[in-house]
């Protein structure tokens, strides 16, 4: 690799660092349409080559969710144990989907979510339900479902888990992202071990994202505890039908 594409993709790590920050994803949504678009990935190779850069983020972030708003570590570790069950069964059968397939996948993926996020947002009932403790068979339902999305298509564990948390249990968007992290470290270390065994990572490219979004992703932490939650919810909703759009223009 040149050394122009070197600091090319740590430029590029340097947006998608403080996008995974802002909202709690480790910046893998975005990159993976973004490594289609602009480098010619097909989808196997660019999920596995994004989460070069999304686990470490993802470690970065989490500590960095940890210190500014405690996470309650019983409730991480469940949804944890259970979405890496699930990430490990879901990734072995995403590495032999044929290619196009897992790109229509994601892109309906992105925008059921982008739909049932949108709705929240005109649902105030919901979105500010009174915070309740959800359960140990809660937790691990929804770590499932999760952790399902997570090793299939690279990243989405955090994406399902933080408006879940945030709607049925009243959680404010910076705690409900703080949780998802902790079960997503699991299931995208997983994954990226599944995607990496069947040799669909770039690793010279994802080493480069990682190392500028592990420059970037603690102001996107700052940026998203700064932001009123509405707002934040807002953001999040319209960065997953980007991501929608970029998958299918590909």
């Amino acid at each position: 690799m040149l050394l122009s594409d070197v600091l090319i993709n740590i430029g590029l790590g340097l947006c998608l660092g403080t996008i995974g920050g802002l909202f709690g994803i480790g910046g893998g949504l975005i990159a993976i349409p973004m490594l289609g678009v602009l480098f010619g990935l097909d989808q196997h190779v660019a999920q596995g080559t994004a989460l070069v850069m999304v686990v470490p983020n993802v470690m970065l972030a989490l500590w960095r969710y940890n210190q500014r708003n405690r996470i309650n570590w019983r409730w991480g570790s469940t949804l944890a144990a259970s979405g890496f069950i699930w990430a490990l069964v879901t990734a072995n059968i995403a590495a032999t989907l044929p290619s196009n397939v897992m790109r229509w996948l994601f892109v309906g993926f992105l925008l059921a979510l982008a739909a049932y996020n949108g709705w929240r947002l005109y649902r105030p009932a919901l979105a500010g339900a009174a915070q309740r403790e959800p359960s140990i068979g809660q937790l691990t339902v929804l770590g499932t479902f999760s952790g399902m999305a997570g090793g299939l298509f690279g990243v989405g564990a955090a994406v399902i888990a933080t408006p879940v948390l945030t709607s049925l249990f009243g959680m404010t968007q910076v705690v409900a992202q703080g949780l998802s992290l902790v079960m997503a470290l699991p299931s995208t270390g997983v994954t990226l071990a599944t995607f990496a065994a069947h040799g669909q990572v770039e690793w010279g490219m994802g080493l480069a994202l990682a190392c500028g979004g592990l420059l970037s992703i603690s102001w996107g932490v700052r940026i998203a505890h700064a932001l009123p939650d509405t707002l934040l919810r807002s953001l999040f909703c319209g960065f997953l039908l980007f991501c929608a759009a970029g998958l299918a223009w590909q």
